[in-house]
């Protein structure tokens, strides 16, 4: 998707884009060997070396030159670059902003789960961070990004964010996470079928009060869930999209 993409480039938009596409400029090489209409020559020069730079970034999963130059709400385009190391990240908190109780990660192969007051840790976290390109969250740009850069004061300006509720929307699947995961077939276990965003915050709370490991486990449960099934959720809902824009 990434090297058939051109809105990276300076002064091009989704619009332009799309005329590009027309034209039959169907990938980064087409746009470096082929007539382009629209585009005066001197601007061509300069976006061919764009598109070098952009391939020698690649080249080396240096995925820094993209977060200057692809829109944010772009970077699902390289997916396919980061599929296979990407971190699914999600957090539950106690109801109170900034406050963290549990924060899942899940690379595809495994899951990792921290908990407030058991091995909730910044330089675990952020050391496990630097191990992937990337980073998909459903929500994560308004919600969990934020609230961990608070909490752990951790920069994630190096890392691909991959925003899936926003990439959901571009093919008309809104809501929250467990409607969507409804409407394209996603299951989850039994136990925590029925678990929202509230009751997290009152299972955290009847552990606190209680002590009973229960209600953590079923939380911590619940937390995998959303972790896990976000890596299906990105693999049938980037493609789509993808279809849905590019012609």
């Amino acid at each position: 998707m990434i090297r058939e993409s051109f809105i990276f480039l300076e002064g091009v938009g989704s619009l332009r884009e799309k005329k590009l596409w027309q034209q039959g400029i169907n990938h980064w090489d087409h746009f470096l060997e082929q007539p382009v209409q629209g585009i005066a020559q001197k601007t061509k020069v300069k976006h061919a070396f764009q598109i070098k730079q952009a391939e020698r970034a690649l080249q080396d999963y240096d995925f820094s030159f993209f977060h200057t130059t692809l829109p944010k709400n772009q970077h699902w385009r390289l997916f396919q670059q980061i599929k296979d190391n990407v971190v699914y990240l999600d957090i539950e908190t106690s109801g109170y902003y900034g406050d963290i109780t549990v924060l899942g990660m899940y690379d595809g192969q495994q899951t990792m789960t921290m908990v407030k007051g058991k091995n909730m840790d910044k330089e675990l976290f952020n050391k496990t961070l630097q191990n992937y390109d990337g980073i998909a969250t459903f929500n994560g740009s308004s919600f969990d990004l934020p609230i961990i850069t608070r909490y752990f004061g951790t920069n994630f300006n190096n890392h691909v964010h991959i925003d899936l509720r926003h990439v959901c929307s571009k093919i008309g699947l809104r809501g929250g996470l467990k409607n969507i995961e409804k409407e394209i077939g996603l299951k989850r276990a039994e136990e925590v079928a029925g678990v929202t965003g509230e009751d997290a915050v009152y299972l955290w709370q009847q552990y606190q009060a209680t002590g009973n490991a229960k209600y953590l486990q079923l939380l911590v449960q619940y937390n995998e869930e959303d972790i896990v099934n976000l890596e299906p959720l990105a693999k049938k809902v980037i493609p789509q999209v993808w279809k849905a824009i590019h012609f």
